[in-house]
């Protein structure tokens, strides 16, 4: 099975995955590179993910996208209210990708981010703080609790066996470090969302209330 990982990051999603064939896209060449060592077999590309989408979905099995969130969460709202902090647009391409993969993907697709501080243009899944764009069902989600909130050692550390990545071994700031394990997505959620899309009898979208 082919898949693509777009906004890569190191792979936290990817973790458990057995038995696929990966490309993964991520623009940032450090953190590819960080990538890579953890998962040499895949095909690891810096670019554009957004912009590779458009041109290679038709290349896969299943693709899974977890667009940059900070100009969607509510943290941002919060900052929004505070005239030293410059507004932004929320970043669109998050939707596009979405209505993209909904109307010409014809494999599974799933369209990760967090909980925005508006009401979603189009209605997602919910699970843990997250919202899931998918073409299936995805279930009950294991429990997924990021701790965003320091960058000292300890908390990095439990970071680490959260997310089954050592990274003590990278000379990596303890900010920096902090940053790319927050961004992961944990393992088995990773994990579950595909065993869900190709391993477990699909219910159809409308036999379930979605969000609760």
């Amino acid at each position: 099975m082919k898949v693509l990982n777009l906004y890569a990051g190191i792979g936290g999603n990817r973790k458990l995955w057995k038995d696929v064939e990966v490309t993964a896209v991520e623009i940032d060449p450090k953190i590819a590179e960080i990538y890579q060592d953890f998962f040499p077999n895949d095909n690891v590309i810096i670019d554009d993910a957004h912009k590779y989408l458009l041109k290679n979905y038709e290349e896969y099995d299943f693709i899974w996208s977890s667009p940059p969130c900070p100009t969607h969460s509510r943290m941002r709202n919060i900052l929004n209210r505070y005239e030293r902090y410059k507004k932004v647009y929320p970043d669109m391409t998050l939707y596009e990708e979405i209505l993209f993969l909904k109307h010409f993907f014809k494999g599974k697709y799933c369209v990760e981010n967090v909980i925005s501080y508006y009401d979603p243009l189009i209605k997602p899944q919910i699970s843990n703080n997250h919202y899931f764009w998918c073409n299936f069902v995805i279930g009950n989600i294991p429990k997924d609790q990021r701790m965003i909130e320091k960058d000292d050692i300890e908390t990095i550390k439990k970071q680490e066996i959260r997310n089954r990545f050592n990274l003590s071994n990278l000379n990596l700031s303890n900010k920096f470090r902090n940053k790319i394990l927050n961004n992961c997505v944990k393992p088995e959620v990773g994990l579950h969302i595909l065993e869900m899309a190709f391993n477990k009898p699909q219910l159809k979208l409308t036999d379930i209330s979605i969000g609760n």
